[in-house]
């Protein structure tokens, strides 16, 4: 947390209370989820399967200059909205209750080189239970980089805001890294672990599977416009892992975001884990294309508190939420892409070199609430 914790003003009562109207919000989307809303998804789903089809389409003729624009313009949007939209929100489980086994999150696979099963432990199960808290969330960070201040510095992080540039260029790759913890199973008794050596194996299958595809079959397809259809490929690929990157980065790395330490969630109640999904996310304020482009992820806030939601409700829901920052005076941390983006690298520079101050200790939050 940061030298003043935002939270201190909240007494334990305030918190569980917080958290029943925060179940409440949840209970009432819920009850309403209905046809509406499957009809949303399996409209996404079709236009982004037209959308990419169409574009490899247009890629057969890449070796015409306005073609090669065209098509990768197109397969790059496909893209992101497969990961964000699509695959990122099923593989949550938001569509889970419709009961339909093509749009379900123990079925879905998605145009990603890290397997659902494995990112849906990291992701859905240790970065949405321990959000923010240092050493058990591996998306804080990514393992790579130092994120707060009471970290010990050490001249590696110097370079850190390199290596989250390579990082954004190659991002699925980099979540397939983590979905393994590679870091820590590099040694060789960790390595020859049976459940590793499956899991990697599965990684490796799902590579080759995804570089068949994307840089072999459909550029042979191609003819004549082989180079070119490889180029567009790669092309649109760099751009969905930025622009995933980015969304990601704006969501949980932005000034005025907390981290928390490991003794903080000891013995958590379900009102404080929702509060620490209040100060650990943000969002990005914007249109609606905007919205749907990110997986509705610029309501990283809602999402946080609500990972299993129809991504169409969070728009409704976080003017309810927001009331709730308000009427409980914590800060509610949006705005647009461009200042989002440039909060979360300065904070990735600023982090990369020691400590210029001093840092106030923040007091331990559960023995804040025990005294009162």
């Amino acid at each position: 947390m940061t030298a003043t914790d935002p939270t201190a003003h909240l007494t334990a009562e305030q918190i569980e209370e917080l958290g029943r109207e925060l179940d409440a919000i949840r209970d009432e989307v819920i009850a309403d989820r209905g046809e509406q809303d499957a009809a949303y998804i399996r409209k996404v789903i079709s236009a982004q399967r037209k959308l990419e089809l169409v574009s490899r389409g247009v890629l057969l003729f890449s070796i015409f200059p306005p073609a090669w624009l065209i098509g990768t313009a197109g397969l790059s949007v496909a893209k992101i909205m497969d990961n964000m939209e699509i695959g990122h929100n099923i593989l949550h489980g938001q569509w889970d209750w419709m009961r339909d086994p093509k749009i379900h999150s123990t079925t879905w696979e998605w145009d990603h080189v890290s397997p659902s099963e494995q990112w849906k432990h990291s992701h859905n199960e240790l970065h949405h239970t321990y959000t923010n808290v240092i050493g058990k969330d591996n998306d804080l960070g990514y393992g790579i980089m130092r994120v707060d201040e009471d970290q010990k510095w050490h001249p590696f992080h110097l370079g850190q805001p390199l290596w989250n540039f390579i990082n954004a260029c190659f991002f699925e790759y980099g979540i397939a890294a983590y979905d393994l913890e590679l870091g820590k199973n590099l040694n060789k008794r960790r390595r020859n672990n049976p459940e590793f050596r499956a899991r990697a194996k599965a990684v490796g299958r799902k590579i080759r599977k995804q570089v068949l595809k994307d840089y072999v079959i459909h550029p042979l397809l191609s003819g004549p416009s082989f180079l070119p259809t490889l180029g567009a490929t790669f092309t649109a690929n760099l751009v969905r892992n930025i622009w995933t990157h980015s969304v990601i980065m704006c969501g949980h790395f932005p000034e005025g975001v907390q981290v928390f330490e490991r003794r903080s969630i000891k013995g958590e109640t379900r009102g404080q884990w929702y509060l620490r999904q209040m100060m650990g996310s943000a969002n990005i304020s914007g249109s609606k294309a905007m919205h749907f482009m990110t997986g509705n992820l610029s309501h990283q806030i809602e999402h946080h508190l609500f990972p299993d939601l129809p991504s169409n409700r969070y728009a409704e829901v976080a003017v309810k939420v927001r009331a709730l920052f308000e009427k409980y005076e914590l800060e509610y941390v949006t705005g647009p892409l461009p200042k989002q983006v440039f909060s979360a690298w300065h904070k990735v520079f600023r982090l990369s070199l020691p400590n210029t101050k001093p840092k106030v200790k923040t007091p331990d939050r559960e023995q804040e609430l025990v005294a009162a």
